[in-house]
């Protein structure tokens, strides 16, 4: 069990100051959605909610014992670092990953406003309102974790630190967020301990994420008349066979990994398209272009240089052997040796390649994490997905432990109606107390 004394000094999640807070948060959401250049988040309007709650028991008040830093890369969009000093030099527990940006949310498509909280009239434990799952609810919980420690003031050996960032929904502009505190080493001594990453769902450890690769397949044929298709190239045809052909190579080099099985992975890699388009053109048209774009979900036990390599390789072994590739029908063709055309193909690589996660599962932090799930949850089921988390592979990469948990929805994680229960929050807070009752014991 969790040592008593901090479970019982700090107590349970305080209903009302969460919700007061979470309040004042989810009505600022209609200016956190992040789509640039339409939508640019000004996170400091969280940023600055978050200081006034914490601010009573800080060093800059003299009211406690916090350090409270507020950090900006660009106007108007803070992150901020929190701090409960220990006592043991080199001891660290930290919180980080809980943004203060959210997914856009166009209120004609939910049954009740996204940018303001509200309840359920008949389930007071639903909490409504675009990022109360994403991922507001988080920053509140982690602020209400830090204003208590402030305010009891539990002689700890491990400084207990926060990072709420900025720019997480959005890979359009770098370097603002947690990515620019790596960069200027604010971050360093979050590697003297597990650092806990708050923005995943449904109250279990998510010990693995997916890479993302788009890509888009251009075919190009020849445009002609669709009564004399003898003397057209269908790019269409040539596009759908293409893309048949790079699946089963692709699902040939990348097949399910032995390691997913250990991880809990719901799927393998995948490779699939998920949009369409052309230039247009009549019903008696053979299309001489189109595309077909989609996206790679890559397990995080393969390289994506690799994966972009190969697919990039697909393409040239197609092109150079376009007269072999499966044709529709007896006219059918991609060669048109008397015009001394060839069909061809190009691809193209969308540049935000996005790499998955394995968290180290034999970390304390991870050890940590599923007894505190255990024994607040009732029981503990590591997950992993093809859902890409942008960030943390990175961040691993720099040396950190990275091991990641939430405490929303899944099923609202940005979706219309989002929402979370109070009690599942409750729950993480209590999760959290357990993590650094454990690590405490450990020195």
């Amino acid at each position: 069990m969790a040592s008593p004394s901090l479970r019982d000094a700090v107590g349970g999640l305080d209903r009302d100051p969460f919700v007061s807070l979470l309040g004042k948060l989810i009505g600022e959401s209609r200016r956190l959605q992040n789509d640039p250049p339409a939508l640019v988040p000004q996170e400091d309007l969280v940023a600055q909610h978050v200081v006034d709650a914490l601010l009573p028991v800080s060093t800059e008040t003299g009211g406690g014992p916090l350090v409270v830093r507020k950090v900006s890369y660009a106007e108007g969009r803070s992150n901020v670092i929190v701090e409960y000093p220990g006592t043991v030099p080199g001891r660290a527990i930290s919180f980080v990953g809980m943004h203060m940006d959210v997914v856009p949310a166009n209120p004609d498509e939910w049954d009740f406003d996204p940018f303001s909280l509200t309840f359920d009239s008949e389930d007071k434990d639903k909490l409504r309102g675009r990022g109360t799952t994403d991922c507001l609810g988080h920053v509140a919980l982690v602020a209400q974790l830090m204003r208590r420690l402030g305010e009891v003031k539990p002689v700890l050996k491990h400084s207990v630190i926060a990072v709420f960032i900025a720019n997480e929904e959005n890979s359009l502009i770098t370097g603002i967020g947690v990515d620019g505190l790596v960069k200027d080493g604010l971050l360093d001594k979050l590697k003297n301990g597990p650092l806990f990453w708050i923005d995943t769902a449904d109250k279990q450890p998510c010990i693995g994420t997916g890479g993302v690769i788009t890509w888009h397949l251009k075919a190009i044929g020849k445009l002609f008349h669709s009564g004399l298709a003898h003397k057209a190239i269908n790019a269409m045809e040539l596009n759908m066979e293409a893309l048949k052909e790079i699946q089963t190579m692709f699902y040939n080099d990348f097949p399910p990994h032995e390691k997913e099985k250990l991880y809990k992975f719901a799927t393998p890699s995948t490779i699939k398209p998920t949009k369409w388009s052309y230039p247009g053109g009549g019903l008696n048209q053979i299309p001489g272009e189109c595309t077909i774009s989609g996206d790679i979900r890559l397990t995080p036990f393969y390289s994506t240089t690799s994966v972009v390599k190969k697919l990039q390789d697909y393409v040239h072994d197609i092109n150079e052997n376009i007269e072999k590739l499966p044709t529709r029908g007896p006219v059918s063709k991609y060669v048109l040796p008397d015009e001394n055309l060839r069909g061809r193909l190009e691809i193209t690589i969308d540049e935000d390649i996005m790499n998955g996660v394995a968290c180290n599962l034999e970390s304390r932090g991870f050890q940590a994490l599923c007894k505190a799930t255990e024994e607040i949850v009732g029981h503990v089921e590591p997950y992993s997905i093809t859902g890409s988390l942008p960030l943390i592979r990175e961040l691993q990469d720099e040396g950190f432990d990275v091991q990641t948990a939430g405490y929303g929805l899944l099923k609202t994680y940005h979706a219309k109606n989002e929402y979370c229960l109070f009690s599942d929050m409750a729950q993480g807070f209590q999760v959290f107390l357990s993590i650094i009752s454990q690590l405490e014991a450990d020195v």
